[in-house]
């Protein structure tokens, strides 16, 4: 019963923090819009300016695709194979699922999906969750070699700083084969032991960099994407691109890690607007950026959704 009471607790916590993190961007991004309206609403687009929204949107598509590519790699990691078509439409379907309460539904689809195929629940969960970590891991060598190169400032407590270099090494470490293996070796025990049942042996044999490669180039597509976005409005420099990009992966990572709205709504963008604002940028262009770039990233969700549910009929199994 006492542990009945904790986890009705802990998730009591958990709901009123996500609408406190929600209450407090949300708070910050309508105070920005309202000190800077009258320059936001004297914003102009032309019609260069919407072909550039344009390109926004199909490079956002793209690194969607992209993600599910990278996905389609880590099951096979697992020494799991699927058809291309078929991994691209359970990937771009379920993308749209975050946006469902709780911030869950795309991983739980996709385990879903996964575990019908006949792989044990265990494994399927691993090659689902490992994305968003190394998702993680990609915006925090991003933000970190930012940081340590002075393109932006992440923070300027020294503490904060080492925990993110710790968090870092962590997740670098917790992926390493040795540690997988051990994870699945200890579930398919327990699973023996409940079942008294032969699992099928799954050996984790490769670090994963390729794919932490393949997300960093999936966060430099998505910063591309806002780059476009932004030169719909202004004209920007070489040396600015660097800052853009470095601003938007540790906003990135932030709305991914910290508990909020669906998507990183809010978190993404007070994070960006406040690493921004202190830039050469015009924040009256920042702002609007910010509020069409997350229409362009719905869309292209969207987008993807449909390609995925129309245009990609497959009916592959995984393959062991």
């Amino acid at each position: 019963m006492k542990r009945f009471y904790d986890y009705v607790i802990m998730s009591s916590i958990k709901v009123y923090l996500k609408w406190l993190v929600l209450g407090i961007t949300l708070f910050f991004i309508i105070s920005t819009f309202r000190n800077h309206w009258q320059a936001v609403t004297e914003v102009k687009i032309d019609f260069p300016g919407l072909g550039l929204l344009l390109l926004a949107l199909i490079v956002t598509l793209f690194a969607h695709i992209w993600s599910a590519i990278v996905w389609i790699k880590i099951l096979e990691l697992f020494k799991y194979s699927c058809q291309y078509k078929w991994g691209l439409k359970i990937y771009l379907v379920t993308n749209i699922y975050k946006y469902l309460p709780g911030n869950v539904g795309h991983f739980y689809g996709r385990i879903s999906s996964i575990s019908k195929q006949g792989i044990s629940l265990s494994v399927a969960s691993l090659t689902v969750l490992l994305e968003p970590l190394l998702m993680a891991a990609a915006a925090l060598l991003i933000a970190l070699l930012s940081h340590s190169i002075g393109l932006i400032e992440t923070t300027k407590n020294l503490n904060i700083l080492f925990l993110q270099c710790l968090l870092l090494i962590i997740v670098l470490v917790g992926i390493h084969p040795i540690i997988i293996n051990r994870v699945i070796f200890f579930t398919k025990n327990l699973k023996k032991k409940k079942k008294n049942e032969e699992i099928k042996t799954v050996y984790f044999e490769k670090y994963p960099g390729i794919i932490l490669a393949g997300e960093i180039i999936f966060l430099l597509l998505r910063g591309l994407g806002f780059i476009f976005a932004l030169m719909a409005f202004m004209s920007i420099t070489f040396q600015q691109i660097p800052i853009i990009i470095s601003a938007f992966s540790f906003a990135w990572l932030l709305g991914l890690v910290i508990p909020g709205a669906p998507g990183g709504l809010g978190v993404f963008e007070a994070t960006i607007i406040a690493l921004l604002e202190t830039s050469s940028l015009p924040i009256e262009i920042v702002l609007t950026t910010i509020a069409i770039f997350r229409i362009i990233s719905i869309l292209a969700e969207l987008m993807g959704a449909g390609l995925g549910y129309f245009g990609l009929n497959s009916e592959d199994k995984i393959r062991t």
